[in-house]
């Protein structure tokens, strides 16, 4: 299961960015809210320099009202471009294995 998150974490990452900038600890707690994408700094960081480094994301420091700067992560054309390639191969990913891990219609099927 472990490698199916780790597979689909840069694009759940590039999908809470479609709306607009977040910061690292937002990218965080908005995981940790789905329950089965929660995941580590030690994970989420490193994604998002690799995500800079593919020109996916940028980054902008700015002020906070709260304490330090802090680095927001915005998606990039090519971040949106990937995202919207990575929607539809998702879907039809999706489906396949539903299609093999639901019992009923692998019965029936079977049984033509």
């Amino acid at each position: 299961m472990s490698q199916l998150r780790k597979g689909v974490l840069e694009y759940c990452v590039l999908s809470l960015l479609r709306d607009g900038p977040r910061y690292g600890t937002e990218l965080l707690s908005a995981l940790a809210d789905t329950g089965a994408l929660a995941t580590s700094q030690g994970t989420v960081y490193p994604l998002l320099t690799r995500l800079r480094r593919e020109e996916l994301v940028t980054t902008d420091w700015s002020e906070s009202p709260n304490g330090p700067p802090r680095r927001y992560y915005a998606l990039t054309g090519k971040g949106r471009t990937a995202l919207a390639d990575f929607a539809l191969v998702w879907a039809e990913f999706t489906q396949a294995v539903d299609h093999l891990i639901t019992p009923t219609q692998h019965a029936d099927r079977r049984a033509q």
